[in-house]
Formats: C-alpha cells, sequence, structure tokens
C-alpha cells in the first residue's frame, strides 16, 4: 500500500508540475504578446532617422541580402518583438553586431524603427 501511495503522489507532483511550467509559458507568452501590442505604435519618420545602423546591414530600403534578412514590409508588431527579443537575451544572435546596434535604444525606439520598417515596400 505504501508503495503505490508513493507511485501515485510522485505522478500528481509531476502533473502539477506540467501545469504549472504550462501556465507559466502561457502567461509569459500573453504578457509578451500585451507588450509588442502596448508599445508597437511607433512614429515612422523618426524611426527613419534612427534608421542609420539599421541600413549598415539591412541596407537603405531595409530589403536585407544573402547574409542579412529583409526588415521592410514586415509586420510592425513582429519587428518591435524581435528586437526587445534581442535586447532582452531572449533571441541569440550569433552575430553580435545587433546587440552592438541597438544597444543604445529604447522601447520608444523600437517602436518607431519598426513603424518605419514596416511601412516600407519588401519584395
Amino acid at each position: 500500500m505504501r508503495f503505490s501511495a508513493i507511485q501515485n503522489n510522485i505522478g500528481n507532483n509531476y502533473k502539477r508540475g506540467v501545469l504549472i511550467m504550462k501556465l507559466t509559458i502561457a502567461l509569459l507568452f500573453s504578457l509578451l504578446l500585451t507588450t509588442t501590442i502596448a508599445h508597437a505604435a511607433g512614429d515612422a519618420a523618426r524611426g527613419g532617422e534612427l534608421s542609420g545602423d539599421c541600413a549598415d546591414c539591412h541596407g537603405d530600403d531595409g530589403t536585407g541580402d544573402d547574409e542579412t534578412p529583409q526588415i521592410a514590409g514586415r509586420d510592425e508588431s513582429y519587428l518591435f518583438a524581435q528586437l526587445m527579443a534581442f535586447k532582452t537575451g531572449t533571441r541569440p544572435n550569433s552575430a553580435e553586431v545587433m546587440l552592438w546596434a541597438i544597444e543604445d535604444l529604447d522601447e520608444q525606439d523600437f517602436a518607431d524603427l519598426a513603424a518605419y520598417y514596416a511601412s516600407l515596400k519588401g519584395d
């Protein structure tokens, strides 16, 4: 009897742990989505003024090349979320140039850059 009670307890703890992990992931995803939506309304004109470092790799028109992805015409909230992910370290980047390019930028700068590049015509 004791052994099966221990097994049941372990099984219940495991199920609780999995549920807590799933709820935590759902909460974090919801917060990221809410933050992305809340901060993604930027000023495209100001984003154009800030885009100098971005253009060094992504090109003046944001279309990128064989080594650098296109950012022109991408969804504004997607671009903002990617910039935030680079800044917070949740999106690792083997080319540390992204970290260098955004190190002095804040969330409003990200929103402005996202608005600018979203307004450009992509391929």
